[in-house]
């Protein structure tokens, strides 16, 4: 496999090699073989899975693993001395260790295993927020984050006495740089952003906003759950304080998070939950602490969840990211194009730096049904809010179909959605 996927990269006109390497890939993701909408003797329409940046599938290598980790040598990390406690821990340290080497951090005791991205975020905000927020201080986030990079926030915000400053984009979906720029005052504690748009695909200038930011002293928490499925991230290079994914989006288990954070940082924090596994000892006169990252896990982990998300990691290397990324621009081109063409669509976001996530509407066609007709059609999208409603409000939109492209997708899934798209406009029309 590792040969023919690897040649996902654009190719010349003609040259088969794409095609092969995506169909190689995608031969990796047993539930792609699936119809939906099937009747006793007739099968339905093949699925088109566009849904990715809402959870992507898992290849066939996560599922062995994990598969692997329960039926050869599950057992609880950590606390016991006998052979599968051992090899269980090995297999949880191991996934600490890959996730470090995949965003460049400088040591696994900088990664942090949480249940979500969602629990890394709130992780840092409640335990930032608790040492160094007080009435009057101001944290910085972006009209474009997701709820999960607004609502920790402001539930911190408000049990401080803090207040959000909210960065704004333009038209196209772009984040005003002059804005946040002016934004970063004597009071901004934090900036929390994200790092990409699950609604526009936008992709943020990681490192300019880090620069900003620290040339004032302020930290920065990147989210990146989308960010870390579509690009290389390096957060050394972009010089994050703090930076969250989520593995469910990555290929991976859900019930697993990342939260990488300077070891600065991380030594400043308290614990953010108690339990078992996170401390050095404990009385009833009072307890300690381990150091990071073991403070921040208190109770039993997601050990398979880890392992999981291990061997999602090692199938995204092995085709590359950047060679990723270049396929999937190509299909987002692609079908940002050809649904421009058709009349009465409107695409949300449009930056020239993004990721291949397109969110539209239609003149006069509800995206819920929509939706339901792409269903119809075997096309599988997302239609609602998507969690970002202070971003939709911004562009006067209730609701937005969303089509995710992936690394599985390919130029026979564009054509299907295309299709669809038409067939139910003329359906309302």
């Amino acid at each position: 496999m590792s040969s023919a996927v690897a040649a996902i990269a654009p190719a010349p006109a003609g040259d088969n090699s794409r095609a092969a390497a995506v169909a190689a890939a995608r031969a990796c993701f047993p539930i792609l073989g699936r119809s939906v909408h099937d009747r006793p003797g007739r099968p339905g329409p093949s699925l088109v899975y566009l849904d990715s940046a809402a959870s992507a599938q898992k290849p066939q290598a996560v599922i062995d693993a994990m598969v692997g980790a329960m039926s050869g040598y599950y057992a609880n990390v950590h606390r016991g001395i006998h052979t599968l406690s051992q090899q269980s821990t090995d297999a949880y340290e191991g996934a600490r260790a890959r996730i470090a080497t995949f965003l460049n951090a400088p040591s696994p005791a900088e990664i942090v295993i949480t249940r979500s991205a969602t629990e890394a975020i709130n992780l840092v905000a409640a335990t930032f927020g608790r040492t160094f927020l007080s009435a009057g201080d101001e944290i910085v986030v972006s009209v474009m984050e997701h709820h999960a990079n607004i609502v920790p926030w402001q539930l911190i915000a408000d049990a401080e006495g803090a207040r959000l400053k909210v960065v704004p984009c333009d038209d196209r979906g772009v984040l005003d740089l002059d804005v946040y720029e002016r934004l970063l005052g004597d009071r901004t504690r934090i900036v929390a952003i994200t790092h990409c748009s699950n609604v526009t695909g936008t992709v943020i200038p990681a490192a300019e906003i880090t620069r900003l930011a620290h040339a004032r002293g302020i930290p920065v928490l990147f989210d990146g759950s989308q960010a870390a499925v579509h690009m290389p991230v390096d957060v050394q290079a972009i010089d994050a304080d703090f930076y969250a994914l989520t593995g469910h989006k990555l290929y991976g288990p859900t019930a697993i998070g990342v939260l990488y954070g300077k070891a600065e940082w991380l030594k400043r924090l308290p614990p953010y939950q108690g339990g078992g596994d996170m401390i050095a000892s404990v009385s009833f006169e009072g307890t300690e602490f381990k150091g990071p990252p073991e403070r921040f896990e208190a109770g039993t982990p997601p050990i398979l969840e880890a392992i999981g998300l291990h061997a999602a990691i090692d199938f995204v290397d092995t085709l590359g990211l950047a060679a990723i990324a270049a396929h999937e621009h190509r299909l987002l081109a692609r079908a940002t194009a050809a649904l421009q063409e058709i009349e009465g669509v409107s695409v949300i976001g449009t930056a020239p730096d993004k990721a291949a996530i397109i969110s539209f509407t239609i003149d006069g066609i509800h995206p819920h049904d929509l939706g339901m007709l792409l269903d119809r059609a075997g096309v599988a999208v997302r239609v609602g809010q998507h969690c970002a409603e202070p971003l939709l409000d911004r562009f006067g939109v209730g609701a937005t179909v969303r089509a995710s492209f992936a690394l599985y997708n390919n130029d026979d899934d564009v054509g299907r959605l295309i299709e669809a798209v038409r067939a139910a406009k003329e359906f309302f029309s």
